[in-house]
């Protein structure tokens, strides 16, 4: 799978029970598959990190975003494609 077909999902913010569960549902609602996930919690902060393909998705980007802001209001979310995420974090 190329780069071209995923995408970057982060969520940061006060832990909760079932954040997880709430934002790899609407990745699956919009047609997104997880490819790989890291969270910890750290002195009560969540923070996540997710690659998901977008190969097959039925909504844009900004719309996935809106809708996991929507599933977890009190965190921080931002849902980027992958090439302009390696862009950023180049070296």
């Amino acid at each position: 799978m190329t780069n071209t077909e995923r995408a970057v999902v982060t969520v940061i913010g006060k832990d909760q029970v079932g954040i997880l569960s709430k934002v790899s549902t609407g990745c699956a609602e919009a047609g997104a598959n997880v490819i790989e996930v890291t969270q910890s919690v750290l002195d009560g902060y969540f923070c996540m990190v997710m690659i998901i393909s977008i190969a097959e998705i039925s909504v844009q980007l900004d719309e996935l975003q809106k809708s996991i802001e929507n599933r977890v209001p009190s965190m921080v979310v931002h849902v980027m494609h992958q090439n302009i995420f390696d862009s950023m974090h180049r070296i």
